[in-house]
């Protein structure tokens, strides 16, 4: 346990960081434990493992937490269970970087040793006070039916870069649902990074339910001590049950910086996601803040539905950004969840990884928002193959050889010269997800399917295939971008769904581009120049190490010509 013998040292540094009075220091034991202990299998036996993608020596994880930026440190913190691959016991854990890409593990930053987190500690969110100093407010779970309250947490140094102990506020919890307002105990969580509005006032959100209505609870508070409910939440969705993991910042309307979370004015526009608990798919809109109501007000035909914006099309959830104000930029953190079984988990001794950090801002159209890698990713990229400008046959397949194919960043763009021959859109055809299994890789149309086969066993028993398909719509041509997982692999236990999404490109005026990032059991797509992302999780059998192929392909009948292509082999990145 802590020392608690110098108190006065203690209500000294409390005072200085916002005036709060007697605190208890968090203990630090478990340290590295986890980091300590071997995976269960050594990397060489485990072919599903990362080479570039965030993820511990061992055990699961989850939501991304609080993702941040001090005194030029990169710090992540995650939800994490030292004790096993299966979820539960959670913790803060957290590791910092000075690129987002390498990483450097510490001390778990906050876990269960108080009643008001004794039974977890749940996700949260850092905010950057105007002075510089980071704080943390956090779920705390306090007893064995999942009743959730909101707590703070703050550095014990601030002259440590990497802000290796927290201190958690002695008079948590700040925040508790209300019983007369008809909210659960246990639908009451994950407060967001807070925002400092025109008033002077703090407001955070926390994400909850009233029964089948989804809520974004409003909190404000002056002194991020005393936190007032409003009367009425920032935002709500009927039938769309509980929204986990909230998230509410500013966008600008033109270009692809980004904007600190407090910043309002007539060039921004406001983003509000959700990640919804029925479905484990995240929905966002793009919309108004209305700073005098303290209402968010969703742009027209802008939705937190099926019909929805997704930051991602596939296994992508519990999301955070971050306004990273070195390099002006926002941020986007998401948790890459496993399609293989529990007991596979187990048996690999983990489970759940970070998508590749995500820089986004607002599309030209105003209507959604563009992600792409973050430019440190490139760091890795060696040995580059380059295909020259060809056409590709309808019916062929071509490989991509001189790359390591099971850990690869490929870019590939098309033209379409001809598009007398393109099917037919039917105007029922309104679910991309549904349109994508009905017409996988193996259909055949006039254009398309046309992509990329990743994690490919040579004979194509198995692969990954990342395609467009271009329909002749009403008014325009209709591009619909698909992830097939239907034949990753051989081993029937996993989750082999398909995704797919509508890709906002006049493929007339524009080439169709698509982006991989390759990572063994990750096949991480950017259609559009991110204007559609789709992340798979797959597992093949044959298709592993120095059996991976790589292809680009047209099963479609029409010709397509590959107007680009270029394709690196990945170092490993330095995780732990």
């Amino acid at each position: 346990m802590a020392n608690h013998s110098s108190f006065s040292s203690l209500f000294l540094l409390f005072s200085l960081f916002l005036g709060y009075g007697i605190l208890q220091l968090q203990a630090s034991h478990h340290v590295f434990q986890h980091l300590q202990t071997t995976s269960s299998a050594s990397s060489s036996h485990q072919p599903y493992r990362t080479g570039y993608h965030f993820q511990p020596p061992q055990n699961w994880i989850n939501d991304p937490n609080g993702p941040m930026i001090y005194k030029g440190i990169y710090h992540l913190f995650y939800q994490y269970n030292p004790k096993g691959a299966v979820w539960g016991n959670i913790v803060w854990a957290h590791s910092t970087s000075t690129d987002l890409i390498n990483w450097t593990p510490h001390e778990h930053a906050i876990y269960p040793s108080q009643p008001f987190d004794q039974y977890g500690c749940w996700s949260g969110s850092a905010t950057i006070l105007p002075s510089g100093k980071p704080v943390i407010l956090y779920t705390g779970i306090i007893d064995g039916k999942n009743t959730q309250v909101q707590n703070l947490a703050v550095p014990k140094n601030l002259s440590d870069p990497y802000l290796r102990e927290w201190i958690k506020y002695p008079k948590n919890p700040l925040m508790a649902p209300a019983v007369e307002n008809q909210i659960n105990g246990s639908s009451f969580r994950d407060p967001t990074t807070a925002w400092l509005g025109h008033d002077n006032i703090w407001r955070v959100i926390i994400g909850s339910k009233r029964h089948r209505r989804g809520l974004a609870i409003l909190y404000r508070s002056r002194d991020f001590k005393k936190w007032i409910k409003a009367k009425h939440p920032l935002h709500s969705g009927k039938n769309t049950g509980m929204w986990e993991c909230p998230d509410f910042f500013p966008v600008l309307t033109a270009g692809q910086n980004g904007v600190d979370t407090s910043i309002v004015g007539p060039y921004v526009k406001h983003v509000l996601k959700a990640s919804l608990d029925d479905t484990k798919h995240e929905y966002y809109t793009v919309g108004t803040y209305n700073i005098t109501l303290d209402r968010y007000i969703p742009d027209k035909g802008s939705v937190e539905s099926d019909s929805g914006l997704r930051y991602d099309y596939g296994k992508f959830y519990a999301s955070k950004t971050f306004f990273d104000n070195e390099k002006s930029r926002r941020i986007l953190w998401g948790w890459i969840n496993e399609s293989s079984s529990v007991e596979d988990d187990i048996k690999k001794g983990w489970s759940g990884v970070q998508a590749i950090p995500r820089k986004i801002w607002m599309d030209k159209s105003g209507k959604q928002l563009v992600q792409w890698p973050i430019v440190e990713l490139e760091k890795l990229r060696v040995q580059e193959v380059k295909l020259p400008s060809k056409i590709l046959k309808g019916g062929s397949v071509i490989e991509v050889s001189g790359v390591t194919a099971v850990q690869a960043d490929v870019e590939i763009s098309f033209e379409i010269s001809d598009f007398k021959k393109a099917e037919v859109f039917d105007p029922s055809w309104t679910n991309p997800q549904l349109l994508c299994s009905q017409k996988g890789a193996s259909v055949k149309s006039a254009l398309g399917p046309f992509g990329l086969l990743a994690l490919a066993s040579k004979d194509l028993q198995e692969y990954t295939a990342v395609f467009f398909r271009i329909f002749k719509g009403q008014d325009k041509y209709v591009v619909l971008m698909c992830s097939d997982q239907s034949r990753s692999s051989l081993n029937e236990d996993n989750d082999k769904m398909t995704y797919g999404a509508f890709l906002n490109v006049d493929p007339v005026k524009e080439k169709l581009s698509l982006r991989s990032l390759i990572d063994h059991s990750i096949v991480e797509s950017f259609g559009g120049g991110g204007k559609t992302c789709i992340t798979a999780r797959v597992y093949p059998t044959l298709a592993i190490e120095k059996q991976a192929h790589l292809y680009a392909f047209n099963y479609g009948t029409e010709n397509v010509k590959i107007s680009s292509l270029s394709a690196w082999s990945m170092k490993k990145a330095h995780i732990y």
